[in-house]
C-alpha cells in the first residue's frame, strides 16, 4: 500500500513548523519509528535506510547539499543576490534529489511523510521574487517530479503579513531570511490564498485545507487542529 505525503506550507513565521512537530508527535503516540531531517546537519538517507522507520519528518530546503547552500548562502542576507532564477533552479534540484532519495522511496514502502515546504514555495515565491512564467517553473524538473507526487494533504497557515513579521522579530533564532519583510509577506500572501493555486494542486489530486494560525489563536490550538484535520483523513 502507498504511503501518505502531507505538506504544510504558507508564510515565513506563519506556524508551519508548529505542524509538522504535532504530526510528528501524533506519529510517535502511535508508537510509530520516525526518521526527523529537519535539523542542523541532517544528512539525506540512502533508499535502504529508510527500513527502520516508519513516518519521517522533512523539510524543504533540505539541511545537506544544495538544500544546505541555499539556506546558509543564496536565501540569507548578504550583498551577493541571487536572482530568482537561480534561486529556482537549485530548489529544483534540492527537491528532486529529496523526492528521489527519501519521498518516493518512502511513499512506494508505505510510510508517511510530514513535511515543511514543498513546490508550492517556488511557485508562490518565484514569481514574486522576479518576474517567472508559473508554467515555466513547474517545467523544472523537481518541481515537475514533486507535482507529480502531489501531496494527500496540503495544510497551508492563514495568517497576517503584519502578525508574520512580528513573530520573526521576536524569534530568538533569526533567519536572516531575504524574504523576511512586509511588502513580501504581503504579495506571497495573496498567491496562498488564491483560487488558482488550490485548484492546480486538487487538479493534482490534492485536499487543501487552510489553518487560521493568526493570533489570538496559541501553539496548542494550531497543533491540535492539525492532528485533528490529519486523523480525520488519516
Amino acid at each position: 500500500m502507498r504511503g501518505k505525503l502531507v505538506i504544510a506550507d504558507g508564510l515565513d513565521g506563519s506556524g508551519k513548523g508548529v505542524i509538522i512537530e504535532a504530526l510528528g508527535d501524533w506519529a510517535r503516540s502511535k508508537g510509530l519509528r520516525v526518521l526527523d531531517l529537519r535539523r542542523e546537519g541532517a544528512e539525506l538517507p540512502e533508499p535502504e535506510e529508510l527500513s527502520d522507520y516508519e513516518a519521517i519528518l522533512s523539510s524543504e530546503p533540505t539541511f545537506s547539499l544544495v538544500g544546505k547552500a541555499i539556506r546558509d548562502e543564496m536565501i540569507r542576507e548578504n550583498n551577493r543576490k541571487y536572482p530568482a532564477w537561480s534561486l529556482a533552479y537549485a530548489f529544483s534540484i534540492d527537491r528532486e534529489i529529496l523526492y528521489k532519495r527519501v519521498i518516493i522511496p518512502a511513499l512506494n514502502s508505505g510510510k508517511l511523510i510530514f513535511q515543511e515546504r514543498g513546490v508550492i514555495t517556488s511557485l508562490v515565491y518565484q514569481p514574486v521574487q522576479e518576474k517567472i512564467q508559473l508554467n515555466e517553473l513547474m517545467k523544472l524538473p523537481g518541481n515537475k517530479l514533486a507535482l507529480e507526487n502531489s501531496p494527500n494533504l496540503l495544510l497551508i497557515s492563514k495568517i497576517r503579513p503584519e502578525t508574520v513579521i512580528k513573530r520573526l522579530g521576536e524569534r530568538a533564532k533569526k533567519d536572516h531570511s531575504i524574504f523576511d519583510n512586509i511588502s513580501f509577506q504581503e504579495k506571497i500572501s495573496e498567491r496562498y490564498n488564491s483560487a488558482w493555486l488550490r485548484q492546480l494542486f486538487e487538479k493534482n489530486g490534492s485536499k487543501v485545507i487552510y489553518i487560521d494560525t493568526d493570533d489570538p489563536k496559541t501553539t496548542e490550538d494550531t497543533k491540535k487542529e492539525a492532528v485533528s484535520i490529519w486523523e480525520s483523513i488519516a
